[in-house]
């Protein structure tokens, strides 16, 4: 992968890099954040999902008629190509990863890019399916700079979530998302002796400024 200036400055927790590639002859671009040491991530990302240490977080777009069948080997062997070692996380998206939506409040950074060609609202009546939707898709990265506790981080992704839909609304769509949208949240690694924040709903201290921060990132992306 080539690294190329970010569009837009990067500053906070969650410095990303705009990287190119050539797949199939096309020009794809992806987004990096070599985050470190020292931070523990909640994702429902395809490559690095649950809960555990993380060092990197890698949002790459693929084509809209993307077929192939191992998503997380091809995002493995995007991050290998891109020198990002060890865990990560890895998510992937038909939507131009270039017009990211970045947002900072009171310490909590957030990105998102965007596509939603395919959306609606989550408690629709269509049945459901075992296949894997195609990637179009919100994805949204979130760093916190302070440590939460397993339940925290859950709680967190459900902040983030009712963020999201309500970013979607007051960017005048009339949906909850898309049917791939996938999130990743990171907070710092506690240290000997200091204890991780139990909550992260959106009237706590850490809760409401993700909020905020996903709400204008989401927006941003949206537009």
């Amino acid at each position: 992968m080539t690294v190329v200036p970010p569009p837009r400055a990067a500053s906070g927790a969650l410095p990303v890099r705009l990287l190119t590639r050539v797949e199939c002859g096309e020009e794809l671009p992806a987004l990096a954040w070599r985050a470190g040491a020292g931070w523990r991530m909640i994702s429902s990302a395809v490559l690095g999902g649950g809960i555990g240490e993380r060092a990197w977080v890698l949002n790459a777009q693929v084509s809209h008629g993307y077929r192939r069948t191992d998503p997380e080997a091809h995002l493995a062997g995007l991050a290998h190509d891109a020198g990002l070692c060890g865990p990560g996380v890895g998510l992937m998206t038909a939507a131009d990863v270039r017009r990211y939506g970045h947002a900072h409040d009171g310490g909590v950074d957030a990105v998102a890019t965007a596509g939603l060609g395919v959306r609606g609202w989550a408690a629709g009546p269509a049945p459901g399916s075992a296949a894997p939707p195609d990637p179009g898709t919100i994805n949204i990265v979130v760093a916190v700079p302070a440590p939460l506790t397993d339940a925290a981080l859950v709680n967190a992704v459900s902040t983030a979530t009712e963020a999201k839909v309500q970013a979607l609304l007051d960017s005048g769509y009339d949906c909850s998302g898309t049917p791939t949208d996938a999130i990743c949240v990171a907070a710092r690694t506690p240290r000997p002796g200091e204890h991780p924040d139990s909550f992260a709903g959106p009237r706590s201290l850490w809760g409401a400024r993700l909020a905020r921060a996903v709400h204008s990132a989401v927006r941003a992306a949206a537009e």
